[in-house]
C-alpha cells in the first residue's frame, strides 16, 4: 500500500517540483502529508497528539524526539503542524523512486564526511532563519541498546544555542511495536502517540552551557519513555 499510494502521488509531485526547490518543495511537502494520513487509515493504524503542540507561527522551533522505527518518518508528518524540515541520511536518497521524493522533505547529511556534516548545519541555520521550523533525531539513527534512548549527537543543541531557538521534546510512543526495525513485512495495526514536552528555551545560553541543555532534553525524553513503559506494564500484566 505504502508503494501504490507512492505512485499515485508521485504525478502530481512531479508536477509540483515544476515550481522549484521553495514553492514546489513546499506542495510536496503537503502531499507526502496527505500521503501519510492516507497509508495510516488503510493500514489500520491510528495516531494521537498529546500535550500542547506549538503554533509554527510563534516558532520557529527545533524539535527532538526518539528514533526507534522507520514509522517515526509519518509519525512525525502527523504530529507536526505546517511546514518543517528534517535532517536525515544521504544515503536514503539512492533509493529508486522514494529517494526523489525524500530529498524534497529533508535536509541531507552524510555524517561520515565532516563537510558534509558542516553544510548540513548551515542549511538547517538557514532554514531556521526563514522562520522555518526543524526536526532532528539527536540518536543520529535507531536505538538498538536495552537503553530507552542511545547517546545524542550534540548537534541539534549547538544549532539551538547558536540560533537561539527554542526547542521542543517529543516522544514517539508504540511505533516500533506496530513497525519493527528488521522487516517492513511484520507490520501491524494499531496506535502510535506523539507526546510534546514543555518547551526548552535557549535564551542566553552559550556553548559552554550544550552539555547541560543536551542532558536536560535527554532526561525529559527518557523519563516520558521509561513512564509509558510502566504504564503499559501494569495494563498488561
Amino acid at each position: 500500500m505504502f508503494i501504490v499510494l507512492m505512485f499515485l502521488f508521485l504525478p502530481f509531485m512531479i508536477v509540483a517540483a515544476l515550481f522549484g526547490v521553495y514553492v514546489g518543495g513546499s506542495i510536496i511537502f503537503l502531499l507526502i502529508k496527505f500521503w501519510a494520513r492516507t497509508w495510516f487509515f488503510l493500514c489500520g493504524i491510528s495516531h494521537e497528539n498529546e500535550g500542547a503542540r506549538p503554533d509554527n507561527l510563534q516558532g520557529p522551533f527545533i524539535y527532538v524526539a526518539n528514533h526507534d522505527s522507520y514509522l517515526d518518518a509519518p509519525v512525525t508528518m502527523l504530529s507536526l503542524r505546517g511546514q518543517f524540515r528534517a535532517l536525515g541520511k544521504e544515503e536514503i536518497r539512492r533509493v529508486p523512486v522514494f529517494g526523489w521524493i525524500y530529498r524534497y522533505g529533508v535536509i541531507l547529511v552524510d555524517r561520515s564526511d565532516k563537510v558534509n556534516r558542516a553544510k548540513s548545519i548551515r542549511i538547517l541555520k538557514h532554514v531556521l532563519s526563514k522562520k522555518i521550523s526543524i526536526i532532528i533525531f539527536p540518536e543520529g539513527g535507531f536505538n538498538y541498546s536495552e537503553k530507552p534512548l542511545s547517546k545524542f549527537f550534540d548537534g541539534a543543541f549547538r544549532i539551538a544555542i547558536e540560533t537561539q531557538t527554542p526547542i521542543v521534546p517529543m516522544v514517539y510512543l508504540n511505533v516500533k511495536n506496530i513497525l519493527p526495525r528488521d522487516s517492513f513485512f511484520k507490520m501491524s495495526p494499531g496506535k502510535t502517540k506523539t507526546i510534546f514536552l514543555e518547551n526548552v528555551p535557549v535564551a542566553g545560553l552559550t556553548l559552554d552551557n550544550l552539555s547541560d541543555l543536551k542532558n536536560q532534553v535527554m532526561k525529559m525524553i527518557e523519563t516520558e519513555i521509561v513512564k509509558n513503559e510502566i504504564r503499559n506494564k501494569l495494563i498488561f500484566k
